[in-house]
C-alpha cells in the first residue's frame, strides 16, 4: 500500500497528537504492524474478512485501521455515539469476523458478542501483542473498507471502496488543497464516514503532517488550539462553524479579539457534509477572516466539486469539478442538461466505489452508463455548481413546480427570529407535496405562520413560500451534523 510506503519516510516525525501524547511515523508504523499481527494470528492474510473496530479518534484508532489494512482485511468501522442496535446493525451487515473495541467501549459492545461467533479484541492488546508475522502484500485493487451511509433518506447502505480508490481521493485532495508535511490539522470530525476518514486524516497521514485529534468537538478547546499558533487545517460541519461562532459571541471584547487574530495563522479552513448557510459564510468571515473553502461529496466518491485554494470562492456554491473527476447533471430522461438548467449529478473516475455490500441490485441502480447517480440535483452556472438538493428530500413538487428546499432555507435564515430551519415536501392530495418548514426560533422570540408567509412574500415566489411551520427545540440531525429530513416530514404527518 502507497499510504504505508509513504510513512516510512517521515520516521520521526509527528503523526499524530492525541490526548495520551505524541506519536511519529515509525511508532504508528510498528503499533499497526503489530495489531496486524494480533489480526491474522497465524494466518498469511485476512483475505478480505471483515474487521470491525470500535475505537475513539486518536492514535488507536489510526493503528487499528493501518492494522487491518495491513492483515489484509476490510475496514469496517463503527461511530462511537452509535446506540446498541445500530453498532449490531454494521456487525450483522457487514458480517465483521473480528471486532477490534476500546477497553473503554468493552462493556457496550458484550451484548453484541454474546450472541454472535466473533472474535474480539481489545486495542490494548492488540497494539502490545509480541509476536511478528510476515504481513502479506495487498493489492490496490482488494477492498479496503466499508463505510455506512448516513441514512438519512433510507436504511444505511455499507459503501465499499478499494485501496485504489482511497489513494485517488487522497491524491485529488493532496494536490488541490495543498498539503505538505509541514501542515498541522486539528482533527474534530467523526471517524465513520469520509469527511474525518479521507479529508483530514488520511489527507494528513500522506501528506506527513500532522493531525492532532480531539476525542470531540468542544468549542473552548478548539478556539484554544487556534491561539496556540501551531494549527494551519481546521475542517468542519457548518453547526461547528455555528457554535464557534457563538463561543466567540460570548466571549469578551479583548478575548474577540485575541481569537479572531488566532484565524490569521491558519492557511485554510473547510466546510462541507451539510449545506453551509450563507449567512454562516458571512460571519465567519468577519470573525476570523476566512472564505470557508466549500466542496461536494458523498460517502460513494469522496469529494467531487470544489471551490478553489487560490481563487474567488462563491457563497452557496460548491466549486469545479477537482482533477480527474468527471461531472455532467441530467433530467429525469438522463439526458444531459445545458448550463443554467438544474440536473442530477452524476459522477465517473478512479475514486467512485466499487459497490454496495451485500446489495447488487443497488449497485446496479445506482450506475448508468458507468456514470454514478448521486441523487443531487444542482445547477451549472459559468462552470461553477450550487446544489439545490437531494432529488429525494430537497426537491418539492408542489402544485407542478419545483421547489429546492435549501434555496427556501437560505431565504428563512435570514428572517430576524429564526436560529435554524429544515423545509420538507409533505404529501397533499391537492398539491402533490406541500411546502413545510420546521424551524428553531432565537431565545426570547415568538413567530406564528402568517407572519412567516407575509415577511417571505417579499423574498419568495408564491409557489415557494412555506404553507405549514412546525417550531421545534431544536432540529433532528446525525452524527455529522446533517439534518435527518424524514423525521421531520413523520412531524408533520402526526400533527396533521
Amino acid at each position: 500500500m502507497e499510504l504505508i510506503k509513504r510513512a516510512g519516510k517521515y520516521g520521526e516525525r509527528v503523526a499524530i497528537l492525541d490526548n495520551q501524547g505524541s506519536y511519529t511515523y515509525r511508532e504508528l508504523l510498528d503499533a499497526s504492524s503489530r495489531v496486524a499481527a494480533c489480526l491474522l494470528g497465524g494466518l498469511e492474510d485476512l483475505c478480505e474478512a471483515r474487521v470491525a473496530f470500535l475505537v475513539p479518534s486518536g492514535f488507536q484508532y489510526v493503528a487499528t485501521q493501518w492494522g487491518i489494512w495491513r492483515a489484509g482485511g476490510i475496514a469496517v468501522p463503527i461511530s462511537v455515539f452509535y446506540p446498541l442496535p445500530e453498532i449490531e446493525y454494521v456487525v450483522d451487515n457487514s458480517e465483521a469476523q473480528i471486532v477490534v473495541v476500546h477497553p473503554d467501549f468493552k462493556e457496550r459492545i458484550q451484548p453484541v458478542m454474546r450472541s454472535r461467533n466473533i472474535r474480539l479484541l481489545l486495542t490494548t492488546d492488540a497494539i502490545s501483542y509480541k509476536k511478528r508475522s510476515l504481513l502479506p502484500q495487498v493489492e490496490p485493487s482488494r477492498r479496503a473498507m466499508i463505510v455506512y451511509t448516513s441514512g438519512t433518506t433510507s436504511k444505511p447502505k455499507g459503501v465499499v471502496t478499494t485501496h485504489k480508490n482511497i489513494e485517488a481521493q487522497v491524491v485529488t485532495l493532496v494536490s488541490a488543497w495543498g498539503w505538505t508535511e509541514d501542515d498541522h490539522i486539528l482533527h474534530v470530525l467523526p471517524l465513520h464516514h469520509v469527511h474525518g476518514i479521507i479529508n483530514a486524516l488520511t489527507c494528513a497521514l500522506w501528506s506527513g503532517a500532522t493531525c492532532e485529534m480531539l476525542p470531540r468537538f468542544s468549542a473552548a478547546e478548539v478556539w484554544s488550539r487556534f491561539m496556540s499558533g501551531r494549527i494551519t487545517l481546521f475542517m468542519a460541519v457548518p453547526t461547528i462553524y455555528e457554535k464557534l461562532i457563538a463561543f466567540w459571541d460570548s466571549a469578551s471584547p479583548e478575548e474577540k479579539k485575541k481569537m479572531s487574530e488566532s484565524c490569521s495563522k491558519l492557511r485554510l479552513m473547510v466546510s462541507g457534509s451539510a449545506p453551509l448557510p450563507v449567512s454562516t459564510f458571512n460571519r465567519w468571515k468577519s470573525i476570523s477572516g476566512h472564505m470557508l473553502l466549500e466542496r461536494y461529496g458523498m460517502t460513494e466518491i469522496g469529494m467531487a466539486l470544489s471551490n478553489p485554494l487560490y481563487g474567488k470562492r462563491i457563497p452557496g456554491y460548491v466549486g469545479r469539478p477537482l482533477p480527474g473527476v468527471k461531472i455532467r447533471l441530467v433530467d429525469d430522461d438522463g439526458k444531459e442538461v445545458r448550463e443554467g438548467t438544474p440536473g442530477e449529478i452524476q459522477v465517473r473516475g478512479p475514486g467512485v466505489f466499487l459497490e454496495y455490500w451485500k446489495d447488487p441490485d443497488a449497485t446496479q441502480k445506482a450506475f448508468k452508463d458507468g456514470w454514478f447517480c448521486t441523487g443531487d440535483i444542482a445547477l451549472e452556472e459559468n462552470g461553477v455548481y450550487r446544489i439545490l438538493g437531494r432529488k429525494s428530500v430537497d426537491i418539492i413538487k408542489t402544485g407542478g413546480y419545483k421547489v429546492s428546499a435549501l434555496e427556501v432555507e437560505d431565504v428563512l435564515r435570514a428572517h430576524p427570529f429564526i436560529k435554524e430551519c429544515a423545509v420538507v415536501g409533505v404529501r397533499d392530495a391537492q398539491w402533490g407535496e406541500r411546502v413545510c418548514a420546521a424551524i428553531v426560533l432565537k431565545e426570547g422570540c415568538t413567530l406564528d405562520l402568517d407572519s412567516l408567509r407575509s415577511w417571505a412574500k417579499e423574498r419568495l415566489a408564491v409557489y415557494k413560500i412555506p404553507s405549514r411551520m412546525l417550531v421545534l427545540k431544536e432540529l433532528p440531525r446525525n452524527a455529522m451534523g446533517k439534518v435527518v429530513k424524514p423525521d421531520i416530514v413523520t412531524l408533520f404527518t402526526v400533527s396533521g
